[in-house]
C-alpha cells in the first residue's frame, strides 16, 4: 500500500516520537548538568551573572558555597534522567496500547515541570539557557500531546483498584502503595523545595555547611542568591515532576517487567544522585538529608516487595 503521507508527518506519526524527543532532551540535559558539576564548571551565563568563575568562588569558604551548588545541580540533574526514564518506558508501553492514563502522566507532570520554571520571577534570575530549552521543548511536547489524545483512547482502571490486584499476592499490593507514597512523598518535597528555594532560598543546615549568613553571601556577590536560588528552586521543580509520574505509574500500571525494570532505573538515577551527591560533597547532616534517606528506605522497600511478582492475567 502506498504511503502517501508527508515527510513531517511521516516523523511526528502519532505523536509518540515527538514525546521520545522530549524525553531524550532532558536526558541529555540531566546528564549535562552532572557532567558540568563533576568538572565543576559554571555555565557561560552563569559566569556573566556572576562575574566570578567556579574556581575562583571555589577559593572562598573552603569551597563550600561551590560544593553547595552543585549538590542542588548533580541532584536536578538526577530528577531529569528519572523523568526522561519513565517518559521514555511511557512512550513504549502504555501509550502505544492507548492508555489514557499515560497521556495524563505526561500532560500533568510536562505542566508541572513548565510551570516551575516560572519560579524565576520569585528569586529574579533568569537562566537564558533553561528558558531557550524550555521554549524550544514547549512545541515539541505540546504537538506530541495533540497528536498522541486521539490515540490514547483506552479507559483504564488503576490496577491498584482492579480484580487482578485484588486477587494477587498481598505483598505486592503493599508493595505497589509503598511506590505510591513514595511518589506523593517525593511530591511533597519537591512542592517544599521549590517554595523555598523561591522565597527563602536557604534551610539553616545549608548556612551552617557553608559556615556563612546570607548577609556574608549577598557581600561576597550580589547575584550569588539569586543563582542559588534558581538552582534549589529548579531541583524542586524536578522532583515534584518526578514525583507525580511515579505517583500515577505506581496507581495504573500492570506489574509487568518492563515497569518493574523502569522503575528500579529511576530510582537508581533520580536518589542516587539525590543521596550520593551529599557524601560526595561532605554535605551529611541527619536532619538535612534525613527526608531523602526516608523516602529511598520506603523506594527500595517498594522494589523487594514488588520485584519477584508479575501479573498473571494481561
Amino acid at each position: 500500500m502506498t504511503d502517501n503521507r508527508g515527510f513531517l508527518e511521516g516523523i511526528i506519526d502519532d505523536g509518540r516520537p515527538l514525546l521520545s524527543l522530549t524525553a531524550v532532551a532532558l536526558l541529555l540535559s540531566g546528564v549535562f548538568a552532572i557532567f558540568l558539576s563533576i568538572r565543576r564548571e559554571f555555565l557561560p551565563h552563569d559566569v556573566n551573572y556572576l562575574g566570578m568563575t567556579a574556581d575562583q568562588l571555589c577559593r572562598l569558604a573552603d569551597c563550600r558555597i561551590v560544593r553547595f551548588m552543585f549538590h542542588d545541580r548533580v541532584a536536578f540533574g538526577g530528577t531529569l534522567l528519572a523523568i526522561a526514564a519513565l517518559y521514555l518506558w511511557l512512550v513504549a508501553f502504555p501509550l502505544r496500547e492507548g492508555a489514557r492514563w499515560a497521556w495524563w502522566a505526561f500532560a500533568l507532570s510536562g505542566l508541572l515541570g513548565v510551570g516551575s520554571f516560572f519560579a524565576y520571577l520569585g528569586y529574579g534570575y533568569l537562566d537564558s539557557w533553561h528558558g531557550a530549552a524550555t521554549l524550544a521543548l514547549i512545541p515539541v511536547f505540546a504537538l506530541g500531546l495533540w497528536k498522541s489524545w486521539s490515540t490514547a483512547t483506552r479507559p483504564s482502571i488503576p490496577w491498584l483498584l482492579s480484580p487482578d490486584a485484588r486477587s494477587g499476592p498481598a505483598v505486592l499490593r503493599a508493595g505497589r502503595w509503598a511506590l505510591v507514597g513514595t511518589g506523593v512523598g517525593m511530591i511533597a518535597a519537591g512542592l517544599s523545595i521549590l517554595v523555598i528555594g523561591t522565597k527563602w532560598v536557604f534551610v539553616p543546615q545549608d548556612l551552617v555547611f557553608m559556615g556563612l549568613s546570607r548577609v556574608d553571601l549577598a557581600a561576597i556577590n550580589p547575584h550569588l542568591i539569586p543563582l542559588i536560588a534558581h538552582d534549589r528552586a529548579g531541583f524542586g521543580g524536578g522532583l515534584a515532576s518526578a514525583g507525580l509520574l511515579v505517583t500515577v505509574c505506581a496507581w495504573y500500571a500492570r506489574p509487568e517487567r518492563a515497569f518493574n525494570e523502569v522503575v528500579l532505573l529511576a530510582g537508581l538515577l533520580g536518589f542516587g544522585c539525590a543521596i550520593g551527591v551529599h557524601y560526595f560533597e561532605g554535605y551529611t547532616d541527619v536532619t538535612h538529608l534525613g527526608p531523602a534517606l526516608v523516602g529511598g528506605l520506603l523506594f527500595v522497600s517498594s522494589l523487594i516487595l514488588q520485584m519477584p511478582h508479575r501479573l498473571v492475567s494481561a
